[in-house]
């Protein structure tokens, strides 16, 4: 019963215009929502932001996880195979649901930069395609920030062809490798979007076509197979969440394309 106002908070977020909840429930792509929880209320109702924090093991996660995804399929009606079309789908359809590992971030908590207040518990919702980890050794920042670009970069991709919003699910290892070299995560954000451009001939023709329907002003009117697309509009389009445990993996969690994670905080009767 605790968890209720976690489940309404995060409907109330699925359902801002801007998530595209429709484009979502009905799509043939493998989208899911993912759940992520902020604040002191994270900590007291026992969600995992640490080791496996996106694996098996939590109450709190599974049943949050869990009842979102039950409400969107038995109130929204996306029952596979009815209104739900997706081509494979991804076991985030059954629950995808973490908390942030504040006390290891080494920056401002997802809700704080998103305007909210510290003491304040949030859900955030993010139309996620699945996640992609990236186990790298790398201790110098340059070489980190390179080979998590590189993994972004991938031409079947609706982040190229719409301007989307990626998500990097940062350990505290490698976060901490960036913040002891002096970056923000603005900074960080900015040398993902800057490394992650993909030259368009790298689309196949299909996407050239759905490319230019949805970015040709963005672009100035006109897209070449040698034009540089940006993964996202703008830097800050780009998600970072510091979670996990110990250990030299950090997780890619590519998205729809079509939708914006919305923020909402927890009210409690």
């Amino acid at each position: 019963p605790e968890l209720l106002p976690l489940v309404v908070a995060a409907i109330r977020g699925i359902t801002d215009e801007e998530f595209n909840l429709q484009g979502i429930q009905a799509t043939t792509n493998s989208v899911a929502v993912w759940v992520i929880v902020n604040g002191p209320g994270a900590n007291q109702l026992g969600f995992n932001a640490g080791i496996n924090c996106l694996g098996q093991g939590s109450w709190a996660n599974a049943t949050l996880g869990r009842a979102v995804h039950l409400v969107m399929h038995n109130v929204g009606g996306a029952l596979p195979g009815e209104m739900d079309r997706a081509t494979h789908g991804q076991p985030g359809k059954f629950t995808f649901c973490c908390a942030e590992n504040e006390a290891q971030s080494p920056w401002a908590a997802l809700h704080v930069e998103r305007g909210f207040r510290p003491e304040a518990t949030t859900i955030t919702v993010v139309g996620a395609e699945g996640t992609m980890n990236m186990n790298t050794h790398a201790k110098k920042p340059d070489q980190l920030l390179q080979v998590m670009a590189e993994t972004m970069i991938h031409p079947p991709s609706n982040e190229y062809t719409h301007g989307g919003e990626p998500w990097i699910i940062l350990s505290p290892e490698h976060a901490d490798i960036l913040h002891k070299a002096g970056m923000s995560k603005a900074d960080v954000k900015r040398e993902l979007w800057e490394r992650s451009r993909m030259a368009a001939k790298h689309l196949s023709d299909g996407e050239m076509l759905r490319t230019l329907a949805s970015r040709k002003q963005e672009f100035g009117g006109q897209i070449t197979p040698e034009t540089m697309l940006t993964i996202s509009h703008r830097p800050d389009d780009i998600g970072i969440l510091v979670a996990g445990g110990p250990g030299t993996h950090s997780v890619y969690v590519p998205c729809f394309g079509n939708s914006r994670a919305i923020t909402i905080e927890v009210q409690r009767s």
